[in-house]
């Protein structure tokens, strides 16, 4: 579904703040690659792809890449990073019916990704149809107890009350996965993933979901 002007106009706000707040962290990081499943050959769909760094990363290992993005102006500058990819504008809960037809080996989203979600079950449901039977998740994003927290480890929040910097917690996440038909595969919580951040390592500040669609 074509997304609405309205939602075009949230989502290219959304997409300069973030690119904003993740300078210096674009691109897959070192611990997320060693996560990754071979790719080489593979139909990867890219979800909220940005401005592409990851997402030409990705063909740069042999994937065969299809990318959604519902900033106009994030796809533009994605699409001269990685012009050989299928860039789709679309909303990630609302995806086109060409992708929903299971052919993916893997769905790949991350960096950022979970705080713009409104809806997860809805946004798992579609994961889930877009993957082959055996294909595989790859969410990695900041741990949900980090909102919560200052970077020098202090709270600012309670965990278990959801607010719009707080809007999921670990395990509606995870949930949301298994009840769109994913089964777990690893849970992987980081001290850090962004090593020249200086941020209190007590406390997880990235995690990522590995998760299979049931045959």
């Amino acid at each position: 579904m074509e997304p609405t002007e309205q939602n075009r106009k949230a989502w290219d706000e959304i997409h300069r703040r973030r690119t904003a707040a993740m300078e210096g962290q674009l691109g897959i990081p070192a611990k997320i690659r060693e996560l990754l499943p071979e790719v080489a050959g593979k139909h990867v769909l890219h979800l909220q792809c940005a401005t592409g760094e990851s997402t030409a990363e990705l063909v740069g290992l042999g994937a065969l890449v299809t990318a959604v993005d519902i900033s106009t102006e994030a796809l533009e500058v994605a699409r001269e990073r990685a012009p050989d990819v299928a860039f789709v504008h679309a909303d990630v809960h609302e995806l086109p019916l060409e992708l929903h037809r299971g052919r993916f080996d893997l769905v790949f989203t991350g960096g950022g990704v979970l705080q713009s979600l409104r809806d997860l079950d809805q946004w798992a449901s579609g994961i889930a149809t877009a993957l082959k039977p055996g294909g595989t998740l790859l969410l990695y994003d900041s741990h949900p107890l980090t909102d919560c927290v200052d970077p020098l480890g202090h709270w600012r929040d309670h965990y278990f009350e959801r607010t719009d910097e707080h809007p999921w917690r670990l395990e509606e996440i995870v949930g949301a996965a298994a009840a769109a038909g994913l089964s777990v595969t690893r849970l992987a919580e980081f001290q850090t993933l962004y090593t020249w951040i200086q941020r209190d390592r007590r406390v997880p500040w990235e995690f990522a979901l590995l998760a299979e669609r049931r045959g």
